[in-house]
């Protein structure tokens, strides 16, 4: 098992829970901290002192305070401390539900498991824990669906320009126009329209209203 973890969050409540939970699988050695700043100083020091973290458990979003921090968020945390320390496992504990976002969290910050805190995330993260300790991702069985369906359709540069210039309120008709001025190809009516019809095809929307609404909930726009 992991022998050195370290805890960024700022909610004293989570971080009470998720220390319950290293106690509980004896964790040798946990470090606590309620800033992205504090936690790149320490993993930093750590690898200075020849005795580097293991694991590193997050959240993405740090509320501000009076202390003023460079590093605002989780994902700019994780993006920091792989620069410093690119083999340190990453663990997300985030209310954040958005299968997009999660589906980025793997594939473009490298994370190794993600968590949501909910009802029994205790015993959701003792075994994304295990998991990522034999070298395997972690993700609960409810959001893997969520991200295998986000997955089923592969969302283009195109595609979310459309669904983009919808969700500002540009009517259909007129967003050959925005197309145009942009240099952005194809650009006709007809093109929008097969296009925006195969996206709400593929995603079992009826409506332009309904595929905004689809892409908002999982974070592609």
């Amino acid at each position: 098992m992991f022998k050195k973890i370290l805890i960024a969050e700022d909610h004293e409540m989570s971080s009470y829970s998720v220390q319950k939970t290293l106690e509980d699988l004896n964790i040798p050695k946990v470090d606590y901290v309620y800033y992205c700043d504090d936690a790149l100083a320490k993993v930093k020091k750590a690898i200075r002192e020849n005795d580097p973290y293991d694991l590193l458990i997050t959240d993405l979003s740090f509320e501000e305070d009076h202390y003023t921090q460079r590093i605002k968020g989780g994902e700019d945390l994780i993006q920091k401390v792989k620069e410093v320390h690119p083999s340190l496992k990453v663990i997300v504990f985030s209310g954040e539900q958005k299968s997009g976002i999660i589906d980025t969290l793997f594939k473009d910050y490298q994370i190794n498991g993600y968590v949501r805190k909910a009802r029994n995330d205790s015993k959701e993260l003792k075994k994304s824990i295990a998991s990522v300790f034999i070298n395997e991702d972690y993700l609960s069985f409810d959001l893997k669906n969520e991200v295998k369906k986000l997955n089923s359709y592969e969302f283009t540069a195109y595609d979310i320009t459309l669904v983009s210039l919808l969700s500002k309120g540009i009517l259909q008709k007129y967003i050959p126009i925005h197309l145009q001025e942009k240099g952005i190809k194809p650009n006709s009516l007809s093109s929008v329209e097969k296009k925006l019809n195969s996206l709400k095809e593929g995603l079992e929307v009826t409506s332009n209203e309904q595929l905004v609404a689809f892409c908002k909930d999982i974070g592609i726009i």
